[in-house]
């Protein structure tokens, strides 16, 4: 370069040409350095790191190459800055801001290289990091933005930073969602409240689905609909939320649901009733030590048993109650190892709540909605055999056959 500019002022150019045509010369220079370093070099490198199995593919997707590729056109205009003396200080401040910010790209493209190889591991789905890797960007964007605030200023970094106290409150208000977040996110992970692919609801988000991010300032919710819902990550710490994984870890998931009886169909049961219900597979050995139990109970108090209100009896209702329990207990699709009762809820104006509590060993929503629905299927198909009466609330057609049976016994 002092060659070539020695040469052009002896054939008598002026020094403003003379810097023109050195200049088009070094971006020549540049052109055919960066072709060189795009269809050769980075070509080579990608074959040697692609052989790499999962590394080298996340360096290759977040195009670390690539942004390191940048620094060698920067390098070579560091190289020549002293053939242009009278542009020297602002060549310096142009390639310092470069270099920082040619920098900052590097630096995030190998944080999210880290943040994807963790995500391959198994601990990623307990503790994901993907908040702390947004604050490292936030802390390394804060750092480029001084350097290249005091590279403008001529001013040393320390300088700048001793004027920040002022601003500290600014500083606060604009990156408030980002505090809080990072916050909550510290907190999210050490309590282990939540994991990507949990299921949970928050009704006052509209969420009600599985976590499919966790980032610094939000959580994204894919609902049952197939919608996302995002929520703030602070609000998962300021508000409650519902998480299903106990459910899922258990490997039961619950059926609570209940069957109105008609109260005016209870009663204690005929001899015919008993004994249709002894021919019954499930409810044999029941009857059979009920009966003892009555028997014996009578007995023992002398209990004048010609009056049914006297003594203990057994009712339809109790022998229906029964018959579901060991239905439950037989069908191989509850869960036995978990909690299994049907109980009697407090009576209303629709009659007598009977609630079946148990846990099937499916918790795929789909088959578990199969499973309920087939055994209450079976419950309303039996209960008329045990003389009892689902409770329904009249409809048309239910006065419709009232009238129609007043207007044929009036005729």
């Amino acid at each position: 370069m002092e060659f070539i500019r020695n040469y052009l002022l002896n054939l008598g150019l002026s020094s403003e040409i003379v810097s023109f045509v050195m200049l088009l010369l070094l971006l020549i220079l540049i052109f055919v350095v960066k072709i060189i370093v795009d269809k050769i070099i980075i070509d080579i490198l990608k074959s040697i790191v692609g052989r790499g199995k999962s590394i080298g593919k996340f360096i290759l997707q977040r195009k670390v190459i690539y942004r390191v590729s940048h620094i060698v056109p920067a390098l070579v205009i560091l190289f020549f800055t002293s053939s242009f003396p009278e542009y020297e200080g602002a060549i310096f401040i142009g390639l310092n801001i470069y270099f920082t910010l040619i920098g900052l790209f590097i630096i995030f493209s190998i944080l999210d290289v880290l943040e994807d190889i963790y995500n391959t591991k198994v601990i990623s789905k307990d503790k994901p990091i993907r908040g702390f890797i947004q604050v490292s960007k936030i802390i390394f964007s804060i750092a480029s933005i001084i350097t290249i605030i005091s590279s403008l200023i001529g001013q040393s970094p320390i300088y700048i930073l001793s004027g920040l106290g002022a601003a500290t409150a600014i500083l606060l208000i604009v990156f408030k969602d980002s505090l809080l977040g990072l916050v909550a996110g510290i907190q999210i992970s050490t309590n282990d409240m939540l994991r990507i692919g949990d299921w949970i609801e928050m009704p006052k988000y509209g969420a009600d689905g599985d976590v499919i991010e966790i980032s610094l300032n939000t959580v994204k919710v894919k609902n049952w609909d197939m919608t996302i819902t995002t929520i703030p990550a602070y609000a998962l710490i300021s508000d409650s939320f519902k998480n299903w994984r106990g459910m899922s870890e258990s490997g039961g998931r619950r059926i609570m649901r209940e069957i109105l009886i008609d109260i005016n169909s209870v009663s204690f049961v005929s001899p015919q009733l008993l004994e249709k219900m002894k021919k019954v597979q499930v409810l044999k050995n029941f009857i059979h030590e009920k009966e003892k139990e009555i028997d014996s109970y009578n007995k023992k108090n002398n209990i004048d048993t010609t009056l049914s209100i006297n003594g203990r009896r057994l009712t339809n209702l109790g022998i229906f109650r029964a018959y579901i329990y060991h239905y439950l207990e037989n069908n191989s699709h509850i869960h036995n190892d978990m909690i299994k009762m049907v109980r009697q809820m407090p009576s209303n104006s629709k009659g007598v709540p009977l609630q079946v509590y148990a846990f099937t060993n499916d918790i795929k929503w789909v088959n578990f909605e199969s499973v309920q629905s087939d055994i209450f299927d079976h419950l309303f198909a039996v209960i008329s055999e045990f003389d009892l009466r689902v409770y329904q609330e009249p409809t048309g057609h239910d006065f419709k056959q009232f009238f129609d049976k007043n207007n044929v016994n009036n005729k």
